[in-house]
C-alpha cells in the first residue's frame, strides 16, 4: 500500500539514516549502528532510535542510568552502555518517537534508525541495507522456509547495500559476481565487510583476556546467527562447547545454573565462558550470583574490504553534510 501511495510515508527535513535488512536478523545491524555512531559522533550530535524488540514496556523512552535491557531492549541497552553520552531512544511508532526525541534533545544533528527498513511510515533520507554474504537475500527464501521477512524487490529502496560477514580473503571475482547478482540501480552503492572481533573483556570488572591454543571456551549465545563467532573461536582456541538460546533470549536463573553445570563438565583449568555484547546486557543482571564464574564478552565490528572504508564513510558524511548546508542557507 505504501508502494502504491495508498498509505503515505512521512519525510523529515532532517538527516535520518536507516539501518535494516530483508531477513530476520543475523546480518550485523547492531555493529553497523555502532560503526555509524563512531563515524559521526566526533563531528555531529548523534542519536539512535530503536523499537526496543522484546522489551517489557511500550511507547517512547530515552535511556538513562537506571534503564535495563527489559525496559528498553538488549540492543539499545548495548548502545547506551558503550556510548553513554549519546541519546539512545526506543519507540515502536517512529513517526511519534522522532519528534519526541528531538524535543528531548533539541541539538541533535542526525538520528540513526535501527532496524527500520520495514517501518514505512517514516521515509529515511539514507537507507543502508545489510545482507549476509553466506545468505544473500537474492538466494534466500521467504519465511518459514528461509529467513526473508520482506519482498526481495524492496532492496530497490536502499541507497547503500552492505554485504556483511564476508570471508576477509574473499576474491575480487566473487565480489564482482555478487555485485552483478544484486542488479544495482544507478543510485545504489555496494560495499563488502567482514566481522572483526575485538579484545575480550570480563563482563563485570572489564579485565582483558586473550584466547590461546590451549583455551577451552563455553560459548553462550542468544543471537540469530552465531556461525561466524563459532568459526572465529574454533580458529583461535583449543575447542569450544556451545549453549545456544533463541535470538533475544531473556536469561533466567535456571539458565545461569545450566551455564554453571555445563562449564563444570569442561575438564581443564584454562577455560572461560564467552558471550556476545548483546547477550551480556541480558546476563549482567546476575552479577551478584556469578561468584567466580569467568564470564567474558567479545565485541564485534564491521571491517570494510577492498579499501572501501573511506568511500563508505564519505558517502555517509556527505549525506549528513548536505542537510547542514541546507540549514545554513
Amino acid at each position: 500500500m505504501y508502494d502504491k501511495n495508498v498509505l503515505k510515508s512521512a519525510s523529515f527535513s532532517f538527516p535520518l539514516i536507516c539501518v535494516g535488512n530483508l531477513a530476520v536478523g543475523g546480518t550485523g545491524k547492531s555493529p553497523m549502528v555502532e560503526y555509524l555512531i563512531c563515524l559521526l559522533k566526533e563531528y555531529y550530535k548523534v542519536a539512535t532510535l530503536s523499537r526496543g524488540y522484546k522489551r517489557k514496556t511500550k511507547g517512547y523512552a530515552l535511556a538513562n542510568r537506571s534503564s535495563t535491557a527489559l525496559e528498553i531492549g538488549d540492543e539499545p541497552m548495548q548502545f547506551y552502555l558503550k556510548f553513554p553520552d549519546i541519546p539512545i531512544a526506543v519507540g515502536e511508532e517512529r513517526l511519534v518517537a522522532i519528534p519526541q526525541l528531538l524535543h528531548d534533545k533539541p541539538g541533535t544533528d542526525v538520528i540513526i534508525l535501527d532496524d527500520a527498513f520495514q517501518h514505512r511510515s517514516v521515509k529515511a533520507g539514507l537507507n543502508i541495507l545489510l545482507t549476509e554474504c553466506k545468505n544473500l537475500f537474492t538466494r534466500d527464501f521467504y519465511l518459514p522456509t528461509g529467513d526473508l521477512r520482506d519482498l526481495k524487490s524492496q532492496y530497490k529502496r536502499a541507497d547503500i547495500i552492505v554485504v556483511t560477514k564476508c570471508d576477509p580473503a574473499i576474491s575480487l571475482n566473487e565480489k564482482e559476481k555478487i555485485t552483478a547478482e544484486m542488479r544495482l540501480l544507478p543510485k545504489q552503492s555496494i560495499y563488502f565487510a567482514a566481522f572483526k572481533y575485538g579484545e575480550i573483556y570480563h563482563i563485570l570488572n572489564k579485565t582483558r583476556f586473550e584466547l590461546k591454543e590451549d583455551t577451552q571456551v563455553l560459548l553462550v549465545t542468544g543471537i540469530a546467527n552465531p556461525e561466524p563467532l563459532k568459526e572465529w573461536i574454533e580458529a583461535n582456541s583449543y575447542s569450544y562447547h556451545l549453549l545456544q538460546y533463541a535470538d533475544h533470549h531473556i536469561f533466567n536463573i535456571d539458565d545461569l545454573k545450566e551455564i554453571r553445570k555445563k562449564f563444570a563438565t569442561i575438564n581443564t583449568n584454562n577455560k572461560i565462558v564467552l558471550t556476545t555484547e548483546k547477550d551480556a546486557v541480558r546476563l549482567v543482571k546476575f552479577n551478584s550470583a556469578m561468584d567466580n564464574l569467568p564470564l567474558y564478552v567479545v565485541p564485534v565490528e564491521h571491517s570494510f574490504l577492498f579499501d572501501q572504508k573511506q568511500q563508505f564513510d564519505q558517502q555517509v558524511v556527505d549525506f549528513v553534510q548536505r542537510f547542514k548546508k541546507q540549514e545554513a542557507v
